[in-house]
């Protein structure tokens, strides 16, 4: 069993793995989808997919709970059919699985760029198919940036905060009156009343404590005067 003080320290590599193992598998494959795609829109889908790089995390998180939410269509579709993303530990998987995306994604990208095409073409003319070209041919010879890309992404969602913190944190504020002149005042003639010797004097109770203390002498009503 795991001590109390090394929990945090379980959860955050726990959520960590999980959302690097997300951000491996939706990373690798929306890089090969890129470096295949050579249409008009390929800068604005790149730049889409690295949003999340650039934005301030807590923006970040705000989008998926506008997203995730009790009150958003997927969510309310998630919670139909009984799963629940916003405010629980997947949520902080998924929270760190977005923010650590765009590292392993850009690295694959760039690691698949740089992939002589030749190769990828021999192995098309020797009746590879597409699958078997990119499990045989191109991830291995890319795999030194994949691994890259993976370290990236599990050193980013382990010191992920700022979205996790809108995603999934609950915390309730309790609201606290400030104390104002009136309530401090019994408080110091409560006091002046056990410097005398007169430890049973307390407003609450019911006591008069100033006209105690006025009775006690004039001495006593010195003390008892207002507190500056």
């Amino acid at each position: 069993m795991i001590p109390s003080d090394l929990s945090p320290l379980w959860i955050s590599l726990k959520t960590s793995a999980a959302a690097t193992a997300l951000a491996f598998v939706f990373g690798i494959a929306a890089a090969a989808a890129m470096n295949r795609y050579k249409g008009r829109g390929r800068g604005f889908l790149d730049g889409v997919l690295t949003l999340p790089l650039v934005l301030p995390p807590t923006v970040v998180g705000f989008f998926l709970l506008l997203l995730l939410g009790r009150r958003s269509a997927i969510g309310q579709v998630l919670e139909h059919v009984g799963l629940r993303i916003a405010f629980s530990w997947p949520a902080t998987v998924v929270a760190a699985s977005v923010v650590a995306f765009p590292l392993m994604y850009r690295a694959t990208l760039g690691a698949f760029e740089q992939v002589n095409s030749n190769l990828l073409g021999a192995a098309r003319t020797l009746g590879a198919g597409e699958w078997r070209t990119f499990r045989h041919v191109l991830l291995p010879l890319a795999w030194p940036g994949v691994m890259a890309g993976t370290v990236l992404a599990f050193a980013r969602a382990l010191g992920e905060f700022g979205a996790t913190l809108m995603l999934a944190a609950t915390f309730r504020v309790e609201p606290r009156p400030c104390p104002s002149r009136s309530s401090l005042r019994p408080r110091r003639r409560h006091a002046a009343g056990a410097r005398l010797g007169n430890p049973d004097c307390h407003p609450v109770a019911g006591h008069d404590c100033r006209a105690e203390l006025l009775d006690a002498g004039p001495s006593n009503a010195a003390l008892a005067g207002e507190p500056r």
